[in-house]
């Protein structure tokens, strides 16, 4: 019988919320790197298609901030009873919050606009906690019973903010933990499906969050991606190579790629392009 962590590989793959690019062909990220591997998690939602879907739905409704969260629990739901990837994921990660965390070490759960509604609403519904839906502008509604309330204080009460992804914990800085902190309440725990390693867990901890994923991005995620064949040895020698040094990574496939840059330019493609000029403006290549 497959273990979860092997289970919940399978679905990042099968889904392609983990992308890697074929060796010798790094995608372009919005910040004018380069790098090996795409991370989608809200693609576990049941596929591209249908979490574009709801991307879509979401930016329907969250201006309507008193209705959103009970239209998105009742969507989200029902894909749950209906799609065997997402329910999988959503009951690996309440098994994991159940397993980490008391019931009684929390009293509601939070999540932040736009993701980490996919994730932390059935959840919510699961476990039979409150649901507090934060948005960016720190604005927050407290879904409980089919009702939807602005949040004015909650007297002191531990939240569990669930998340699909953490980098660098800047949302969490920024928007999640003002929000629930200006309601008098206290985050005392997160969890994501994905830790991407990049120091959010370390940031999160200065500021008394306790912090739990289901995966962390390393080497051995990718070897064990290897050895089931969702990806070549020359795609994990790629990824092991970036994940050891990002930046070294970046100068030495410039370097032996020096065409790499005039192509993306002249590709035809305005957000690549794009993200190619910004990559020349901020330095991150030889090319003037």
């Amino acid at each position: 019988m497959e273990n979860v962590r092997e289970r919940l590989l399978k679905a990042l793959f099968d889904t392609r919320a983990i992308r890697v690019c074929p060796a010798g062909e790094p995608f372009w990220y919005t910040s004018g790197k380069i790098g090996p591997y795409y991370i989608n998690t809200h693609f576990l939602y049941g596929g591209e298609e249908k979490a574009n879907s709801l991307l879509k739905v979401i930016d329907g409704v969250k201006d309507n901030k008193e209705e959103c969260t009970g239209v998105l629990r009742e969507i989200v739901m029902k894909n749950y009873n209906e799609d065997d990837i997402y329910r999988n994921t959503i009951d690996i990660l309440v098994d994991a919050i159940k397993d980490t965390i008391p019931d009684d070490d929390y009293d509601y759960i939070s999540g932040g606009e736009r993701r980490d509604w996919f994730f932390s609403i059935a959840a919510a519904d699961l476990l039979q906690k409150p649901h507090i839906t934060i948005f960016k502008d720190l604005d927050a509604y407290v879904f409980q019973n089919g009702r939807s309330e602005r949040l004015i204080s909650v007297n002191g009460a531990r939240v569990l903010h669930i998340a699909d992804l953490i980098t660098s914990a800047s949302s969490y800085e920024r928007a999640w933990i003002p929000a629930i902190r200006n309601a008098g309440g206290v985050m005392k725990h997160s969890f994501v499906i994905i830790d991407r390693m990049q120091g959010g867990s370390e940031l999160l901890e200065k500021h008394g969050v306790k912090s739990n994923a289901l995966v962390c991005i390393d080497d051995g995620v990718f070897r064990e991606a290897c050895r089931k064949n969702y990806i070549n040895k020359g795609q994990l020698e790629m990824v092991k190579k970036y994940i050891e040094n990002p930046d070294m990574f970046m100068k030495e496939f410039f370097k032996n790629n020096p065409d790499f840059i005039e192509k993306a330019l002249n590709s035809g493609d305005e957000k690549t392009a794009s993200r190619a000029r910004l990559c020349i403006e901020k330095g991150y290549c030889n090319i003037s």
